[in-house]
């Protein structure tokens, strides 16, 4: 099963429908396993909390798939990187990826989706990878 590491402008958007919830589906249906870090999960939750996501049972499914580690894997430790100059918020999804050793980040991030590749992890857009990555 391949590793994926989301950013969160894509699982912000999943709650849209598109090509951001297909991918999410992905997970969901355990055809990828997302990886996760404290700062990645924080920031998910935090985002949809801002957004005032109306609902919040859907928020607390969410966090009991990551509390239960469906069909995802979590690193309690990354490695410091400094890859993305623009936005250094941004060095969590790829020392994510490092730590994992996950080959796959999709972003809709123009600061990570410029880097293109990073050592052997590949930075793509969510139509990018379903497009190479698809399982249907």
């Amino acid at each position: 099963m391949r590793k994926v590491v989301i950013d969160t402008n894509v699982f912000i958007s999943s709650f849209f429908g598109g090509i951001p919830r297909k991918i999410i589906n992905q997970w969901k249906e355990g055809h990828i396993i997302l990886c996760l870090s404290q700062e990645i999960v924080e920031e998910y939750l935090e985002v949809l909390n801002r957004l005032g996501l109306k609902d919040k049972n859907e928020i607390l499914k969410l966090t009991k798939l990551f509390a239960e580690g469906y069909n995802s894997i979590f690193t309690a430790t990354t490695p410091a990187l400094f890859v993305v100059d623009e936005d250094p918020d941004d060095n969590k999804f790829i020392e994510c990826a490092v730590a994992l050793d996950c080959k796959i980040i999709v972003s809709g991030d123009k600061h990570l989706k410029n880097i293109k590749k990073y050592i052997d992890i590949e930075i793509l857009s969510p139509k990018e990878f379903i497009e190479t990555h698809s399982t249907s």
